[in-house]
């Protein structure tokens, strides 16, 4: 019987495990067990997913492209005197980006004259297609609506600490400044409130048209366009099921289930259990039903965000509102048919599993399909022409 494993709250996954990924195809979880003779450590396998792995190396250099895009933008004639670098970005930063710089020349242009010091300023090029954000934001403004809507219905409460939604805020798309130019423009959706000396986000209407989970939209798709075989529906030797309460499972490569576990895990895809959108409040936590929903819940909020992922920190920090799991990581590593956990980047990183085909995402959204188009003037040859969902 599982006990505990190290960093309940997950604060830091990468401190959970007992040794790195290195350039291994797995790596080893140290797990408590307790048995007759006591609690003892048992080390388990944990499955590299490689694919996903890049997809956080091939986060990088974007990042830092469009964040020099975006302080360039921001300066009063849209060029950034290079001495002024420093102040934007910082001394360590500073000769990363003037690396940058030079290795984009269709991207940056650096200006000087005899009296003039030098300047970076974006291509005619890059300036043309810079001015497209305005319409992407457009577009993306009723998806982030719609988003954070049902991230509040998600909540015990209806409402979130104005401090968590800050520190998710890039995650999910929302503006900078989206307290100042999105929540006042939708007061019936939004409103602010201080409660016990902390302001909160809270909803204003709910709209039971928005309690429908992504993985309940899919289903819907494919029932749709099911040819409608007769036959018994069986779990398949990767663990899906085609029923209304299953979920789309892929194992790593290397996991071989027994026939033992795949009976096991088709109870568990057979499943009933209540909507994410139902108050946690109602259900037993030891409950198998509700833990399942609670599966259910760390699906809808990933699938809520634009890239399919969220730092472990930053999932941690829904653990009151949503009524997430102590054990949240033994929760993240049972479903790993699921999510996938790297410690990739300068924090570790939870993904859905669904939401990519390799490392490329699937679904992208309005301001996601705007970045690719920038960043296709670097050369980058890694971007394909995926569906945007709006």
């Amino acid at each position: 019987m599982l006990q505990r494993v190290f960093s309940p709250k997950m604060k830091s996954l990468s401190h959970c495990y007992s040794t790195p990924f290195g350039k291994s195809s797995y790596m080893l979880l140290q797990i408590m067990h307790k048995t007759s003779g006591g609690t003892r450590p048992k080390k388990k396998v944990y499955h590299r997913v490689h694919e996903l792995d890049k997809a956080m190396d091939l986060r990088k250099k974007p990042t830092a492209i469009l964040k020099l895009k975006s302080i360039i933008q921001s300066q009063k004639n849209q060029s950034l005197l290079l001495r002024d670098l420093e102040k934007e970005v910082g001394i360590i930063q500073k000769w990363n980006f003037i690396n940058l710089i030079e290795k984009n020349p269709w991207v940056f242009y650096v200006s000087s004259g005899y009296k003039t010091p030098p300047a970076v300023m974006l291509t005619a090029k890059a300036k043309k297609i810079a001015d497209e954000e305005v319409l992407a934001n457009e577009l993306m403004e009723p998806v982030l609506v719609r988003n954070l809507r049902k991230l509040l219905m998600l909540s015990v409460e209806c409402r979130l600490p104005l401090e968590t939604v800050d520190f998710v805020q890039p995650d999910f798309g929302f503006p900078v400044d989206y307290k100042e130019s999105l929540i006042p423009k939708y007061p019936e959706f939004f409103s602010v409130k201080d409660l016990h000396g902390r302001r909160y986000l809270e909803l204003g209407i709910w709209d039971s048209s928005l309690a429908v989970t992504a993985r309940e939209e899919r289903f819907m798709l494919s029932r749709m366009s099911d040819t409608g075989s007769s036959k018994r529906a069986r779990i398949s030797k990767d663990g899906n099921f085609p029923g209304p309460f299953a979920f789309r499972l892929n194992f790593p490569v290397g996991f071989r289930p027994n026939a033992g576990y795949l009976q096991e895990l088709e109870k568990w895809q057979k499943m009933e259990f209540p909507s994410p959108y139902l108050n946690a409040k109602r259900f037993e936590v030891s409950d198998p039903k509700a833990r399942k929903r609670v599966v259910a819940v760390l699906h809808e909020v990933l699938s809520l965000t634009m890239e399919k992922r969220l730092t472990s920190g930053q999932l941690d920090a829904f653990h009151s509102e949503l009524r997430l799991p102590a054990r949240l990581l033994l929760c993240l590593i049972k479903h790993h048919g699921m999510f996938y956990i790297t410690n990739k980047g300068a924090r570790s990183t939870v993904f859905l599993k669904e939401g990519y085909d390799g490392s490329k995402l699937v679904d992208k959204c309005p301001i996601l399909t705007f970045r690719d188009k920038f960043m296709e003037l670097t050369g980058r040859r890694d971007l394909e022409p995926t569906s945007c969902t709006t």
